[in-house]
Parts: C-alpha cells; structure tokens; sequence
C-alpha cells in the first residue's frame, strides 16, 4: 500500500493530525471503497500528493475554508490546463484527477477531518435503456469529444500491418532488413494471442506457460476455449474467452522452439527486492508443487507468478527474454513496433498501446458476429459431430452475450457501452453495405437512401 511521509516522519504535532496521516487512512480503506485494484492506489495516493503540494505552495491547507479551496482549485485547473507543459494535463486525465479528490473529499467529510470541499455539483437526470436517473455532476469537469469519435482499435488492414511489424516483416510480408529486433518469434505469437483472445495487459502479462490451452489434434474453425485464472483477472473473476487455431499453433511453435531455448538450463532467479524464489515442481494446467507445496494457480497474482523458476530453469511466466528471464515490458514492445511502421511505411498508423489490441479484438469478434461467421463454423462442428455443445452455444447465443463472455463482462449493458465507445455505428453500416451487396439485397434505391440517413450527422472536428 502507497503511503505519505512528511520529512520529518510525524504523524501530528501542535496543531493536531497531519494532512499525510489522513491521506494515508484514507489510502487503506481503498480496498473496502470502490478501488480493489493494487495498480491503482499508487495513481489514487499519487493524485491527492500533488494537489497537497500545489495547495501547501499558495498557502492553502488540505482542509481549508470552502472559500479558499474553491480558490485554489481554479488555480490549479489553470495550472494543469496552461501552465507548464510538462504539469499539464489531457482533458480525460484532468477528468479522472478530478473524480479521485471528490470521493477523497466526501471521504473526510464522513469521516469528520473536513468541513467543507472544493467542488460544486449540480443535479442530472438521464435516460438509459428506458430507465429515468438522477445523480449528481461535478461541475469541475471538462468537457470532451464522445468517446467514440477516435477510433480506439485497429482496421484489418492496420492489424495486419501491426503484427507483421511484431514479426520484423514489412507490410509486404517480406523481412525488414532494416530491423534488428530481437524475440521476435515472441512478439509474434503474444501480438497474434492478444489480438485473437483479447486478454487484458495483466492477464497476457502473467500468463503462465503451462496455462496455455493445448492445441487441438487437427485443425478446425471452430475458435479452442481458453481460460483465463482468477488470480490474474480484472476482479479476480474467473472467465473463459477464445483464441483462433492458428494463433494457438503459432503460440505452442514459440514454446517449443525460441522459448525452451532461452530457458534451458537457466539460471535466472528473481532479484531480492521481488522476495524469495518459489521453485516450482510437477507443474500441469491447474498447478503445481511450489517448494514443495501444492497450490493452484489461480491462487497466484501477479507478484507470486513473476517468481516463479520452472522446474528445467528459467521463469515460468510465457514471456521470457534473454536467458530465460520473465518479460513484462509490452507497453515498450507495441509502441516502438507502432512507430517503426509509422515512419517507415504508413505515416496514419495509430500509437498501439496494449489495450487497443483488446478493442481491435472485440470489433473483429463483433464483425464475425454478425456475418455469422462463428455460425458457420458451428454448422460444421455439427455436422462433424465434433463439441457439439460449443456448437450449440454458438448458434443460439445472441452476439452481445457471447462478446460480453470473451471480455469477461459482467453484464450486457456494461458490452453495449462498451461498443458505443469503439464506434460500432461504423461497423453496422460497413458490415450491412458489404453483405447486402454480396448477397444482392441492397439495391441502388437502398444505397441512396442509406446515404440520406446520415445527412444529417453532425461533422467531426
């Protein structure tokens, strides 16, 4: 858990209870208040920090007079705005600041250590699903684009232009003997798993490589059931998604050659700062013995799995590097691959960060949804006779529910914002011109009146 220390390390003194005391109580109840993700409460602690220190600097105290801190806060939505450019702050980011010193705020409020707070609120009322609600709005957020004016994910085209670039290929397919990457068989596949399961960067991170689904006996259509451990899932909340024959064979191809190379005979073991080695034995799919202990892996988080030594040697996470150490840095990996390809070959290629890569997934599986592309890979299990219960699924289930599935939503409402997010409009209209034109349903009248129905939208700036 992050936590505030003053320089002098008290707690209080004459005039009572230290702003860091308070910060840092309210820091240990984060867990209990709505924010159960370790890699969040830096963010959070780090948040209430700097507005501490650029109050403290213009003579304002973290409990003050509603007067002075309403002050105070328009000096600092200044500063963040125009102030220097390495301080300033995007809109969403000011947004997200903005949402963590309000809950911290109403925090002290509770817990009597405040008074008063910076913010105003006015009343909404909005409509969701035929549903009237009330609530209240901060009025120190900004305003900013919709969210589904930038596009979030990748087109095909850009997709297979990214994991070419991943494999050290040029668009053509042809090597970049330009490029001098290395683990690129490694890019490869994980760029190829990601892009066909949509696992998030925690889940593809910590992944461990006897947790990869076995590869069927022949090659089918129908998408192999990959689960994903609670241990490392948003919520720890077990789910199942898909990945693709193909990227699956190209993933078990990487274990089996690049990967037991780097890691055979190693003899990496985790640096003392991430805690003692836990040497791992009769490891299969579920679990294994770890220093002796059986354990299942689903119980492991992110920090137990980075320390982890196979059996053979070297880190038993699927990402490795070098001699067999454990590899976390894909934030690095997609972006240097994005701007490679940007400077090189297409000047419009987005920035790639991890969770584009999770979008692109949802809107191709969302695309092969509706042309009924899985449809007709269960028609062919079934008259195979092969998972006929998968086959089943496939059929009768409605796209939203089986995209709300892979992802590991909770509820479908939580799926259909999510898609209004990534602009789905433009995936209806793409996906209903190319079918109703192959399949001779859409006439010339129908285009044209098509056409009309978008008149009158309004243009994006």
């Amino acid at each position: 858990m992050p936590l505030l220390f003053d320089e002098d390390l008290l707690f209080e003194d004459s005039n009572g209870v230290r702003p860091t005391t308070v910060i840092n109580c309210w820091a240990c109840e984060l867990p209990a208040n709505g924010c159960p993700s370790p890699n969040s409460w830096p963010y959070y602690v780090r948040t209430v920090r700097e507005w501490l220190e650029f109050i403290s600097g213009h003579g304002v105290a973290l409990f003050d007079t509603r007067r002075r801190l309403k002050a105070a806060l328009s000096a600092y939505s200044v500063y963040r705005a125009q102030g220097p450019i390495q301080h300033r702050f995007e809109t969403s980011t000011w947004n997200q600041n903005m949402g963590i010193l309000a809950g911290f705020y109403k925090w002290a409020k509770d817990e009597e250590y405040a008074d008063s707070e910076p913010f105003t609120y006015r009343q909404a009322v909005w409509t969701f699903k035929g549903q009237v609600r009330r609530g209240q709005v901060n009025q120190s957020r900004r305003r900013q684009a919709k969210p589904h004016v930038t596009i979030k994910y990748l087109d095909d085209d850009f997709t297979d232009m990214f994991l070419k670039g991943l494999a050290g290929l040029s668009p053509d397919g042809e090597r970049d003997l330009r490029y001098r990457g290395r683990e690129l068989a490694r890019n490869s596949a994980v760029g190829r798993m990601i892009v066909s399961s949509g696992l998030r960067s925690q889940e593809y991170t910590y992944l461990l490589v006897c947790e990869v689904p076995l590869l069927p006996s022949r090659r089918t259509a129908v998408p192999v059931s990959f689960p994903i451990p609670s241990g490392i899932t948003k919520g720890s909340k077990y789910r199942e998604s898909w990945i693709d024959y193909d990227s699956l064979a190209e993933l078990h191809s990487y274990i089996a050659l690049d990967r037991a190379a780097a890691t055979f005979g190693s003899s990496w073991r985790p640096p003392a700062r991430w805690g003692e080695p836990l040497f791992v034995t009769d490891a299969d799919q579920r679990g294994g013995r770890v220093n002796g202990v059986r354990v299942q892996w689903s119980s492991l988080g992110p920090g137990d799995r980075r320390r982890l030594v196979a059996p053979e040697g070297g880190s038993m996470l699927l990402s490795v590097w070098g001699q067999g150490r454990p590899f976390t840095g894909w934030s690095t990996v997609f972006a240097r691959t994005s701007d490679r390809i940007r400077e090189r070959y297409e000047p419009r290629f987005p920035h790639v960060n991890p969770h584009r890569l999770r979008h692109t997934m949802a809107m191709a599986t969302m695309a092969r949804l509706m042309r009924g592309w899985y449809e007709q890979a269960a028609r062919q299990v079934r008259d195979t006779d092969d998972d006929a219960a998968l086959a089943h699924y496939l059929r009768t289930q409605e796209p939203l529910l089986i995209l709300r599935d892979l992802l590991g939503h909770t509820s479908s409402l939580t799926t259909e914002a999510y898609l209004h997010r990534l602009d789905v409009l433009r995936l209806f209209t793409s996906l209903y011109r190319r079918v109703g034109k192959e399949y001779g349903l859409l006439a010339e009248e129908a285009e044209l009146e098509l056409e009309t129905e978008f008149d009158d939208e309004p243009a994006v700036v």
